[in-house]
């Protein structure tokens, strides 16, 4: 890093990407630091800079090899598992300072030699203890996906035959009935039943008592004739639906078609009328939410129709190797829900390969996407014409 740059990052102070220290004594403390950034993004440790001042005080030789030692020893003996980061030497007008650089892991969640799992917070960090937390910071590392997990006290008997039987036709081509292989079996094949018990991918596929055990994992939809939802202009909503995905996704766009005005689809006099959005807008973001959303967070997906906009709210931020702008251009998919990503296109009207909101915005370019990483969600912005 050139020492000019160096300057202009010292003057914007310390954020979730830069961490300032005057000094480093204590491997566990910097350990810890070093866990914040290799479970949240990486960042940059900057020492020989006061925190609370911004002031620089240069290293002293020694100080430049006891800190580079104590470095290697975080890293190794202090970090589990051990990571590895770069260092150099900045010399800024005579004082010398070291710059720590800290990549993103791959093998979250990281943690000190305590078992403490730490992540950035803002320009601090704060400790995870919560299993929802954890259980994210294993699916950003592929370790865990939420839609493997199986769900306590399910059995192949909540199983819905007659949905199976249709989704079996339409992935073999054949009767379920003349396949010569039983339910159960079927199931743990298609890495639907694990142990006895429905993944949530089967859960969310084929069981319409779903909502028994995921109540959550749904949508929830809400009409109001206002551009916010203060005051009581509610004209109409939805609780969390019942049933299947594709019973969700059904029972949401009849919430969206009673709710939308209509339009004639021609200027003849007896022409038939149409959505005043394009229906084929609504099919691609809706089941994108629901196959893409994140089965971590215990939320249900939210349709809520303004009287100049619409918002379809879905549960988890963009994966990290996912913007805003690639996802736009299409053709990147992040499988946070491989399994149900993978069998989704024989129960419901998906295509897959990150295709579905290229093709939305192709229909209808009002749309904007928000992603909200401190919130952990994801929102769809549909301009009202």
């Amino acid at each position: 890093m050139e020492p000019l740059e160096l300057i202009e990052l010292i003057q914007k102070g310390e954020s979730s990407l830069v961490q300032f220290k005057e000094r480093i004594e204590d491997a566990h403390k910097l350990s810890q630091e070093l866990v914040a950034f290799s479970n949240t993004k990486g960042g940059i440790i900057i020492i020989g800079i006061n925190d609370k001042t911004g002031n620089r005080n240069g290293l002293s030789f020694e100080e430049i090899h006891n800190s580079n030692s104590l470095i290697v020893g975080a890293t190794t003996n202090n970090v589990k598992p051990s990571i590895t980061v770069e260092s150099e030497t900045v010399v800024v007008d005579n004082d010398n300072l070291i710059v720590i650089y800290v990549s993103e892991g791959l093998s979250k969640p990281y943690k000190d030699r305590n078992g403490a799992i730490w992540i950035k917070n803002g320009s601090d960090k704060r400790r995870v203890t919560s299993n929802e937390e954890i259980a994210r910071l294993l699916q950003s590392s592929k370790v865990m996906f939420a839609d493997e997990m199986i769900i306590p006290g399910t059995s192949a008997s909540d199983v819905n035959m007659q949905v199976f039987k249709d989704y079996y036709k339409i992935k073999y081509k054949k009767d379920f009935e003349n396949s010569a292989i039983e339910l159960s079996v079927s199931l743990q094949n298609q890495f639907l039943l694990k142990e006895g018990n429905i993944t949530l991918a089967g859960l969310l596929l084929f069981c319409t008592n779903r909502h028994v055990y995921r109540p959550l994992f749904s949508i929830q939809c809400v009409s109001v004739n206002a551009k916010d939802l203060t005051g009581n202009k509610f004209e109409d909503n939805e609780p969390a639906f019942e049933g299947t995905l594709l019973q969700v996704y059904e029972q949401a766009m009849n919430f969206i078609d009673r709710n939308l005005k209509k339009i004639p689809s021609s200027n003849s006099f007896n022409s038939a009328l149409k959505w005043e959005i394009p229906q084929e807008v609504f099919e691609e973001l809706i089941v994108n939410a629901l196959i893409h959303r994140d089965y971590f967070i215990n939320s249900t997906i939210k349709i809520i129709i303004y009287s100049d906009r619409i918002e379809i709210i879905s549960p988890g931020k963009l994966p990290n190797s996912l913007s805003i702008e690639s996802m736009l251009i299409g053709g990147v998919s992040i499988p946070r829900n491989p399994v149900l990503q993978s069998l989704a296109q024989y129960s419901l009207p998906y295509k897959g390969l990150g295709t579905g909101v290229p093709r939305a915005i192709s229909n209808y370019k009002e749309i904007t996407f928000v992603n909200e990483e401190e919130r952990e969600r994801l929102t769809a912005i549909i301009k009202r014409p």
